[in-house]
């Protein structure tokens, strides 16, 4: 069963489709369907700020590449390691990224490749989604083997201001599996950088019958 999303103002859909449209009739690639129109509205509330928001993207697509992020092999194969888009889908049919944290260290990567590497994992998830079903995701994040010097802040903050800027209201739910106790601190200045509605998506996950209710715990991934 789908879940129940907050419904959008629908002169609010309308007008920001017949400015999209205008857009889009002289420049095709700036063209947005109605689940992606939602999404924004949902994320950035008014007609104006959603609109702006979505000009935003669309020129930060570009300049960033993200269309292309697929042809650079190097990349994928160099953070294969860091997140996985599973074959599997969780048990409402989001897509899932998987990411094993004991694969981190801030102090040895390369932060503007890193963070190429987790857009090109968001746009292949995004991808995935059914969006007539459900139109965003499920991020895992595993924390078995988990150390303090796996705790990489700067690419958290990329990745929150990317779900928040350019991939508005892709994030469906964020579990966080086998976390030690020591965490809690560490979850003490993540959730600081996020609004009440992300932070409400965070669930942490302390057993496998709690995760069965999100998926069958077997399809992570074993060799990462």
């Amino acid at each position: 069963m789908a879940e129940e999303l907050k419904p959008v103002n629908e002169e609010d859909l309308k007008q920001l489709k017949e400015r999209m449209n205008l857009i889009a009739s002289a420049d095709p690639a700036q063209y947005h369907n109605s689940y992606s129109l939602k999404r924004y509205l949902r994320a950035f509330h008014t007609v104006d700020n959603a609109f702006q928001a979505i000009l935003k993207t669309n020129k930060w697509r570009v300049e960033y590449g993200v269309a292309v992020l697929h042809n650079n092999k190097e990349l994928i194969e160099k953070y294969s390691d860091k997140a996985k888009v599973l074959r599997h889908r969780d048990a409402i049919g989001r897509p899932i990224i998987y990411i094993p944290a004991k694969n981190y260290n801030s102090s040895d990567r390369n932060i503007d490749e890193l963070t190429k590497f987790i857009v090109y994992c968001l746009e292949v998830a995004s991808n995935k989604c059914f969006e007539e079903v459900v139109d965003n995701l499920c991020i895992v994040f595993d924390l078995n083997n988990f150390t303090l010097s796996c705790m990489d802040y700067q690419i958290l903050k990329n990745l929150i201001w990317l779900l928040s800027r350019h991939y508005p209201e892709r994030l469906g739910v964020c579990l966080i599996i086998n976390a030690p106790t020591f965490f809690s601190g560490c979850w003490t200045v993540i959730k600081g950088w996020l609004d009440e509605n992300t932070a409400g998506k965070v669930t942490f996950v302390s057993s496998e019958m709690d995760l069965c209710k999100y998926f069958i715990p077997d399809i992570l991934p074993t060799d990462m």
